[in-house]
């Protein structure tokens, strides 16, 4: 993978004491994008032989996942089977497997793949954003909500779209923790508590003024 993959490979190794799994996926994941950088190798691509190495092996051979990350199994057998089973994907892919292989960090595939496109998000200034509707979306309605919510989150949005009825009439955004909520239903709700609440405030009043005869 190049001189500062393995470099970064070695950062990552002798933080294996005291880092998170979450610092360490960051690590790696940064040493596939450089790896990617350094070679000029789309990272689409790479992204590919990722999801393609974890759907069409990892998850339909679990048992083949488990001898990856087991410490009993040598590393240069690791590596003939990668070897053997990556030989049509890009060469920064198969070798970074095979990074990993060494390091002993085959059980962190899919942590540092959600850290890789996570990564990857943030440098072209793409922002996932989950909108739930009562009904679906045609295409021309999410480019015009693409338009609108730019300025809002700060970056081209991702859509993830979700159908659900009870969001009446409206559409609910969520971007990360921040939900941003224009449902009908959810209006109704609140108009319903500042209902509760006044009419709260206004009892507690009238009992201060039946506490104190002055106030009458």
């Amino acid at each position: 993978m190049g001189k500062n993959v393995e470099q970064d490979a070695l950062y990552a190794a002798k933080l294996d004491a005291d880092a998170t799994r979450e610092k360490l996926a960051e690590i790696y994941a940064t040493a596939l994008l450089g790896a990617c950088d350094s070679t000029q190798t789309s990272f689409a691509n790479v992204r590919d032989d990722y999801v393609s190495f974890i759907t069409q092996v990892c998850d339909i051979y679990p048992k083949f996942e488990a001898i990856l990350a087991s410490p009993s199994v040598s590393v240069e057998e690791k590596q003939r089977m990668l070897d053997g089973i990556c030989g049509a994907t890009t060469s920064v892919f198969r070798n970074f497997l095979k990074t990993l292989a060494r390091r002993g960090r085959m059980d962190m595939l899919r942590e540092i793949f959600l850290a890789c496109r996570k990564l990857d998000d943030e440098r072209m200034g793409r922002v996932h954003v989950e909108i739930t509707t009562a009904a679906p979306l045609d295409e021309t309605v999410k480019d015009n909500l693409a338009v609108n919510l730019r300025e809002l989150v700060g970056g081209e949005p991702e859509f993830l779209h979700k159908v659900d009825p009870n969001a009446i009439g409206g559409i609910i955004v969520r971007v990360g923790d921040v939900v941003y909520d224009a449902s009908i239903a959810t209006q109704l709700n609140k108009v319903r508590q500042d209902m509760i609440d006044r009419s709260a405030h206004e009892i507690q009043n009238r009992r201060d003024c039946f506490r104190n005869p002055e106030g009458n």
